[in-house]
């Protein structure tokens, strides 16, 4: 999987369109329920967990959601700041919904999560392009900054929280194939990475009850789900009564680590397959890499982000580790789980970075054999440690060539990766009908990548066995060679 340009993560929805005039505040519709929420979300696979637990929170007071437009009394956006990018495809979307309100002026515009907290001030009085800000602590307070807004006030709640999980809300799922989903962890994140806007939009970590995690993806499993990626900015360092030093909170309570956490997921039933997102190479356990090893519903497939190459700008940016550092818990997931695979991110041409210590991220790809990567040039951002400590000293030129090379060693080397693949028989959880042929089904294997093969009589939350016949650089062509209840 490649994330380049101004790309985010999948499932991105955007649509760039201009407009003017400001909002104008109207009395709210008469009927409770009925109301209709259109709700869009953008970033990273959190945002789209957290709208879940948006559309599940507003639902109980009698808001369904529609994908007209038109037709929406309440328009939210969940929004993403890691790069500019991103915060203006997210500005010229607001332009657009400005211009709605002419033709109805009760409805809502809101912005939700990271961006909202970075610049509810711009967006509410300086542009005057939504009515309300809300940030991702804060999703609990949107019924009543709804009702604000419809009393003709703009209503703003960016706070954030040292406690908040949402651990008891039960989110809605959006889009759902029904097959896989999302489980929050925890929120939050302490790493200050010096090029990261996250602590500063999402705020301190904390985790999530495991009694809950465990509870949602059983409730998911007994509603055909077979799939769930448990989610958390760092979730290497899920701690759940422990605290950031290690030490036990409550001796009256059980304490749980991420490993443990895995375990309690993957023994809710063996059909029941457990990935996570994202894990962070200075916090990463043997621990963990032995429970993926002992249980063969939690798939061999580590996200590590190494970001950079160099020790150097590795130090720059504030990662904790060194490259040799790295190397070793690569070392350490090809030894323990031998058949995993690994993805990356890659940031290049951040502040200071020469051309060697870009050969260096170039060198350390070939090593590492990586076979899915997110890549991108590096964008400052408000607020962070590079912007204050750091000048933003890489030529655009410079930035996109050497994104250009690194996308390069990429496709090369994931396209051997998947060729390493030809001739084997792997089994994969039916996904649904590929995007190309409605003759075939998609799904994937453990290695997290994605295969096509003749739909037959296969079903879609169905376990097949899959034998690849032929590949691209991201994607496995097979024949099922073997069915079993899904």
């Amino acid at each position: 999987m490649i994330l380049v340009e101004d790309m985010l993560h999948e499932g991105n929805k955007v649509i760039d369109e201009s407009r003017q005039g400001e909002p104008i505040m109207a009395p709210r519709p008469k009927s409770k329920n009925g109301r209709k929420l259109f709700l869009e979300s953008y970033g990273c696979q959190m945002n789209f967990a957290d709208s879940e637990i948006v559309v599940s929170i507003l639902s109980k007071e009698g808001f369904e959601t529609t994908r007209v437009l038109e037709e929406a009394d309440v328009i939210l956006l969940n929004t993403c700041s890691i790069r500019d990018n991103a915060e203006q495809k997210v500005r010229n979307r607001l332009v657009h919904f400005k211009n709605l309100k002419k033709n109805k002026p009760s409805m809502v515009v809101g912005v939700l999560g990271c961006m909202a907290e970075r610049l509810r001030d711009q967006l509410l009085e300086e542009e005057h392009l939504v009515d309300m800000v809300v940030g991702p602590d804060a999703y609990r307070d949107l019924p009543n900054l709804i009702d604000e807004v419809w009393g003709g006030q703009k209503a703003v709640n960016v706070l954030l929280s040292r406690e908040e999980t949402y651990a008891e809300i039960s989110p809605l799922r959006l889009d759902s194939n029904g097959v896989t989903a999302f489980v929050s962890i925890m929120r939050g994140c302490d790493n200050m990475c010096s090029f990261c806007v996250v602590p500063f939009t999402r705020g301190r970590e904390r985790s999530r009850d495991p009694e809950s995690i465990v509870a949602e993806s059983r409730d998911l499993f007994e509603r055909g789900y077979r799939e769930v990626t448990l989610l958390g900015q760092n979730v290497d360092s899920y701690k759940w009564n422990l605290s950031s030093k290690g030490e036990v909170k409550d001796p009256e309570k059980e304490t749980v680590n991420f490993a443990q956490l895995l375990e309690k997921v993957a023994l809710v039933h063996p059909d029941l397959r457990v990935r996570f997102s994202t894990s962070h190479p200075k916090d990463m356990t043997d621990e963990v890499l032995h429970t993926i090893a002992k249980y063969e519903n939690i798939c061999n497939y580590v996200h590590l982000p190494v970001q950079s190459g160099n020790s150097e700008v590795l130090k720059r940016m504030n990662r904790g580790y060194t490259r040799e550092w790295y190397l070793d818990r690569i070392a350490a997931i090809k030894r323990i789980i031998p058949d995993s695979t690994i993805s990356t991110d890659i940031i290049t041409g951040f502040c200071g970075e020469t051309e060697e210590q870009h050969q260096d991220t170039l060198s350390l790809m070939e090593e590492v054999s990586y076979q899915m990567s997110y890549m991108f040039k590096y964008s400052e951002r408000p607020r962070t440690l590079a912007e204050r400590k750091f000048e933003d000293d890489v030529p655009e030129e410079v930035k996109s060539r050497r994104l250009d090379e690194v996308i390069a060693v990429h496709l090369r080397i994931a396209k051997n990766g998947t060729s390493s693949m030809l001739g084997r028989t792997f089994k994969v959880l039916v996904e649904g009908v590929s995007k190309k042929s409605d003759q075939h089904h998609y799904g994937r294997n453990s290695q997290n990548t994605i295969m096509i093969f003749p739909k037959g009589d296969t079903q879609k939350g169905q376990y097949v066995y899959v034998q690849a016949i032929s590949n691209t650089s991201v994607t496995l062509i097979g024949e099922v060679v073997q069915t079993e209840e899904g």
